[in-house]
């Protein structure tokens, strides 16, 4: 789950990923307390309604009584970091032309994970925002207090797990794409040693930095993948660093996950003979030369319908999991180092991914220390997938003890 640091670790490795009912839903009977522990059914993967629902939970008025709805984004970084935040950014101003006048849409950029989120909340609501977007993990505290305390304001959260009457989640399978650029970097890879720079410890990262390098291996199977933890999700200085370490050591392709700036692209178009995968945002018009492809998030595809359930009076909490089927998670454009076969086959791939989520964890899989993960034909469940803790064969590295 996006947006975290060491001290939220131990509860993500051991706890699912909120899911639910996708969007206008939620658990039956009524939604989940914040206290609660997080569902382990599996979500729905289509986009969500924007009808009121016949029963489940309360539908919540966050609308005003008159004027334009006002909805707030907050960040935990810049807007211009050409990786999450622009890629949250993107979504807020595709809200805004698409309601026009009847939204008005703000935010609040590098807020950092800590005591200053529920300032900030608080700034936000006295402001008359009734909608209110949060878009780190380390927010979710702030946020949770802040739904208690605001009965009245609706709060979508990327990425947490704790939901409430007037508090939803949602966020969408990005091991799918990661998978898919992984299968780019190992068709490119001339020398089968490639690096990869990861933000920190958590599920979300190590299922990353592991369906990117089963991807790797679909391609090259004697490939190896080596992971470098930087315990940051925004550093452009350390994570350059940190790539260009990498590519001193022999390695020939990058890939990222977590980790929120170019950088890595700097690294390689330094270099001779290094390419790259990027993450959240399309960089391949800036990084022509190095660029294969990468995971892009569309948040707008969730965010349009819900505000829309606002305006209409239908809102109610929900968890939502997108995926390549409803366009949440798509896979950049390819770059010119990605040859008509490797498309192809990614392709082919793309489309049976599609149809089945996930799907790429299924087993015969071994861990990188030669134990069995999955026998023959078994694939996680969902649970399983959303507490991740441990790394594939091929990788070199560790999980860094929390």
């Amino acid at each position: 789950m996006k947006r975290t640091n060491k001290k939220f670790a131990p509860v993500l490795l051991t706890a699912a990923f909120a899911i639910g009912l996708v969007a206008c839903g939620g658990d039956d009977g009524g939604s989940s307390s914040s206290s609660e522990a997080p569902s382990t059914e599996a979500p729905t993967s289509e986009a969500p309604s924007t009808e009121a629902p016949s029963d489940g939970p309360v539908v919540v008025d966050c609308a005003p009584e008159e004027g334009p709805l006002k909805a707030a984004w907050v960040y935990v970084g810049p807007t211009n970091d050409g990786g999450w935040t622009q890629a949250h950014d993107e979504a807020r101003l595709a809200v805004q032309e698409h309601f026009g006048d009847a939204v008005e849409t703000t935010y609040k950029e590098n807020v950092p994970e800590g005591p200053e989120v529920a300032q900030t909340i608080e700034d936000l609501i006295a402001d008359g925002n009734t909608v209110i977007f949060g878009t780190s993990f380390g927010f979710q505290d702030a946020f949770v207090e802040a739904a208690a305390a605001h009965p009245d304001v609706c709060f979508e959260f990327a990425t947490g797990y704790m939901t409430s009457d007037n508090m939803a989640q949602f966020y969408g399978a990005a091991e799918d794409t990661d998978y898919l650029a992984g299968m780019a970097a190992g068709a490119a890879s001339k020398t089968g040693k490639l690096g990869y720079l990861a933000s920190f410890p958590i599920p979300e990262v190590v299922r990353g930095a592991n369906a990117w390098t089963m991807g790797v291996r679909a391609m090259n199977p004697e490939a190896t993948v080596k992971v470098v933890w930087l315990n940051t999700w925004f550093d452009p200085a350390k994570e350059k660093q940190a790539a260009e370490a990498l590519i001193a050591e022999g390695v020939d392709v990058l890939g990222q996950k977590g980790v929120d700036s170019p950088a890595t692209g700097d690294a390689a178009s330094a270099a001779t003979g290094v390419l790259w995968t990027g993450y959240n945002t399309d960089q391949s018009e800036n990084y022509p030369t190095v660029w294969l492809t990468a995971t892009t998030y569309h948040w707008d595809v969730y965010e349009i319908p819900r505000i829309q359930q606002v305006l209409d009076g239908t809102w109610t909490t929900g968890n939502y999991y997108g995926n390549l089927a409803d366009g949440f998670v798509k896979l950049a454009p390819y770059g010119d180092n990605v040859s008509a076969e490797t498309r192809a086959a990614i392709d082919a791939r793309l489309e049976e991914l599609k149809a089945a989520p996930g799907s790429e964890f299924t087993g015969p899989i071994k861990d990188n220390k030669g134990n069995e993960v999955l026998a023959d034909g078994v694939a996680h469940t969902f649970d399983e997938l959303m507490s991740m803790a441990y790394l594939v064969e091929g990788i070199d590295g560790e999980i860094p003890a929390s």
